[in-house]
């Protein structure tokens, strides 16, 4: 079947900017569908103009009743990246569309910065919660993100700040590639520029000797999480990530979420990892959704209920962590849910939870591991091991 629908990358420079084939396309047009900004650069084509529909969702049947058009959408640089080209074509079958790329936001805004591509973060929070770029926070990263308003380098200054990145040089560049090219440029502690709308923003971050270290890599120090002391606590929690394997995309199930902890590393472990956590008390749903806003994880989805009666209806895991609620029933649900090669980890702090490890562990398999853990503390004047609960951890990989 030959492509009915093109998908082409404008920018700021307008028809003008487009490769000649690209630009026959799109004066060839019968239907053009894109945003304001859109039609206004391309406004010399004489075509019937449809807006973005709204609810957004709308636009793959819009986009399917036109089809025997010659149609075309027009989106901003490279449809497929981070843009809108990536969700037409997880319903449109790709034969029936051609893509024609722009340079992107993150190649013009790294051309700008001088900035090699391959050493960079590339980020979009442009309708997502601002709070998630937070995880991407390190000593000496550079980010290029493309934000949802004039509002989010300030928002964004204030994450860095409250960190401990302060000295973090910022720089927003806007209409990059056309006459009305803007760039300012600041620090995160003193931030006070009015910028337009639409725009990009490069970060260095620069980390102050006191600044918060927030490794993606799983076992933060617990005293980064609100909790009231029922938690995994930061040496178990890096060995449950470990057995959990977080990788894009992939969706947990943590059982008993309490404060959050292990849905919130597994969601910064992997990129647009998904965590549901399903806690019966408010307090400590509570606790995880703050956790969950301070530690760049916004999307964490927390749900009310007693196990295994919640499991029911959810989307289907790729990884379950059994931290509270545990009984054969429990594993039951969730290991028929899981996905195959699918990863289950549950722990287990009494001699009645132990039990029902190894029970499970004589039925099914998989690995049983006992995990003691000692930390240094004063004892008076000097200093001694306290040690930890012991933990009894089982795991298991669905094959």
């Amino acid at each position: 079947m030959s492509a009915w629908l093109h998908i082409v990358g404008i920018g700021e420079d307008g028809m003008d900017g487009l490769a000649p084939a690209t630009r026959a396309i799109v004066e060839a047009a019968e239907v053009i569908v894109g945003g304001d900004r859109h039609h206004e650069l391309s406004n010399s084509v004489t075509a019937e103009r449809v807006a973005w529909p709204s609810p957004f969702n709308a636009l793959i049947s819009l986009l399917q009743s036109m089809k025997g058009r010659r149609v075309v959408v027009l989106a901003t640089g490279d449809p497929l990246w981070f843009s809108v080209g990536a969700r037409i074509g997880r319903d449109i079958p790709p034969d029936e569309i051609t893509y024609h790329p722009q340079l992107s936001a993150f190649q013009l805004a790294a051309a700008r910065m001088g900035w090699s591509m391959a050493d960079v973060e590339q980020l979009t929070v442009h309708g997502r919660p601002v709070e998630q770029m937070i995880a991407f926070i390190q000593p000496g990263q550079r980010l290029l993100i493309l934000t949802t308003g004039s509002q989010t380098p300030g928002q964004i200054a204030r994450f860095l700040t409250e960190r401990g990145f302060g000295a973090s040089p910022m720089t927003v560049l806007a209409a990059m590639g056309g006459d009305d090219e803007t760039r300012f440029d600041g620090l995160a502690d003193s931030w006070d520029h009015e910028v337009p709308e639409f725009n990009t923003l490069a970060v260095e971050c620069v980390a102050a000797p006191d600044a918060a270290l927030l490794p993606r890599v799983p076992g933060l120090a617990d005293g980064l999480f609100t909790s009231d002391g029922t938690m995994t606590k930061q040496e178990v929690r890096a060995a449950t990530l470990a057995k959990l394997m977080p990788m894009r995309g992939a969706l947990l199930w943590d059982i008993g979420t309490g404060c959050g902890s292990v849905a919130i590393e597994w969601m910064r472990a992997a990129r647009y990892a998904r965590a549901i956590g399903i806690e019966p008390r408010a307090d400590r749903r509570a606790m995880a959704a703050e956790n969950a806003l301070a530690l760049g994880t916004p999307r964490l989805e927390l749900l009310e209920g007693r196990v295994p009666e919640a499991l029911s209806g959810l989307e289907a895991p790729d990884a379950v962590f059994i931290g509270g609620g545990l009984s054969e029933a429990v594993f039951d649900a969730a290991y028929s849910a899981l996905r195959p090669l699918g990863r289950l980890v549950a722990n287990a702090v009494t001699l009645e939870s132990e039990a029902v490890l190894i029970a499970l562990h004589r039925a099914h398999g998989g690995q049983l591991v006992k995990l003691a853990v000692q930390r240094a503390e004063p004892v008076g004047g000097l200093t001694g091991w306290r040690p930890l609960m012991p933990v009894t951890q089982w795991s298991l990989v669905k094959r």
